[in-house]
Order: structure tokens, then C-alpha cells, then sequence
């Protein structure tokens, strides 16, 4: 991608380019790195040309974010619609949901969505909210179909869904942020050991 000005007569970068190189730039150097003016000189652009299309640095985080998530949520259908059992669906869920490490660029810029919804619009909630349902219905339809199975005990799918995803959040933020003794081999840990005793024991 060019780091020079664009010229006036060229065509504006596509949107995805523009959102793949504010996602690259929150790995390399975090949120304090994200700038309009240093993500316009990334991508060709100008400050004002970006706040044209985004409006407001909110916007062009929560796209990113969207746009990200559009990638994982593509990893997950291929979860669910590959062979195999429901206990191996749901451990891969589980290997998608939780961060590679502190400052994964995904969940840093999840923790500042969700910073920056207390004073979100209401049309910037709904988009969050669409976000959140869709990890939502893809671990109840691997919770439901346990169940059918026979694999995972009798439990309401979607009440232990709200559950369990409050326990991966948990988790998840202490692993971005790196506190220590919650590594994500830890974390992984820790939740294999919920999913046996919660949904594969047995009274």
C-alpha cells in the first residue's frame, strides 16, 4: 500500500484496505497509534478525507471492529460445519473466543468499544448488540445440539450460553491485559475444567 499523498484524480482506497491497515496498526503500535492523520498517510489519504467517510474516530473503530469480526465469524461457521462431535465444535469455539495473548489487536479494540458504548448512539449499541448475538447463537446451537446428542448434560442452551459467555469475557479481558497467572493456556485450562463439570459430569 502507498505511503506517499494520493493524487487528487486517483480513486479512495477500498474500504476494507482502510480497515485492514487501522487493524494492522492497533498490533503494531496499539490505540494510542491509531491516528486519522497517521492512518491517511497509511492508506493515501487525508485526515479530513477519512473523518469524511467515518465521521468520528468512534465510527472507524467500531467498522474495524465489524470488519474483524466478520473474519472470525466466518472461522466459526467453518467451526460449526466441519465433522466431528459437539464437545469438539464447542473447544474450538472456545480456541477462537479467548485472545492469542496481551494486546491481541481484536480484543484491544473490543475493550474500547465497550469503553467508548457509554456514550454511544443508539444505532452504534444495536451494531455492538448484533455483534454479541452472533457469538451468542453459535454457542447455543453447539450447547443444543450436545444436548440432542446425548454428549452434554440436560442444561437450557441459552441461559448456560449467557453464562458461560460471561466466564469467557472474564477471562478474556484479564488474558488482553495481561494479568498475570491468567496466560491463555491458563485460561484455556480453567474453562476445559467448567466445560467438564458443568456439562459432561454427571450427577
Amino acid at each position: 500500500m502507498p505511503s506517499h499523498p494520493r493524487r487528487r484524480n486517483q480513486a479512495a482506497p477500498p474500504r476494507e484496505d482502510v480497515l485492514a491497515a487501522a487493524m494492522d496498526t492497533i498490533a503494531e503500535r496499539g490505540l494510542d497509534g491509531l491516528t486519522m492523520a497517521g492512518l491517511g498517510r497509511q492508506v493515501g489519504m487525508s485526515s479530513g478525507h477519512l473523518l469524511y467517510y467515518f465521521r468520528t474516530k468512534d465510527e472507524l473503530l467500531l467498522q474495524t471492529l465489524e470488519w474483524s469480526e466478520g473474519r472470525l465469524g466466518a472461522e466459526r461457521s467453518a467451526l460449526l460445519s466441519r465433522p466431528g462431535t459437539a464437545r469438539e465444535r464447542l473447544d474450538g469455539y472456545v480456541d477462537v473466543y479467548v485472545p492469542h495473548g496481551p494486546r491481541d489487536p481484536h480484543w484491544t479494540l473490543w475493550l474500547e468499544v465497550w469503553n467508548r458504548s457509554q456514550n454511544a448512539d443508539d444505532d452504534a449499541r444495536a451494531r455492538q448488540a448484533a455483534i454479541e448475538g452472533a457469538w451468542h447463537r453459535d454457542l447455543v446451537a453447539i450447547l443444543a445440539e450436545g444436548v440432542s446428542r446425548g454428549e452434554f448434560r440436560a442444561v437450557d442452551p441459552d441461559r448456560f450460553a449467557h453464562r458461560m459467555r460471561a466466564l469467557l469475557d472474564g477471562f478474556s479481558v484479564h488474558v488482553a491485559v495481561g494479568i498475570p497467572g491468567t496466560g491463555r493456556e491458563q485460561v484455556l485450562a480453567h474453562v476445559r475444567e467448567f466445560i467438564a463439570e458443568t456439562l459432561i459430569s454427571r450427577p
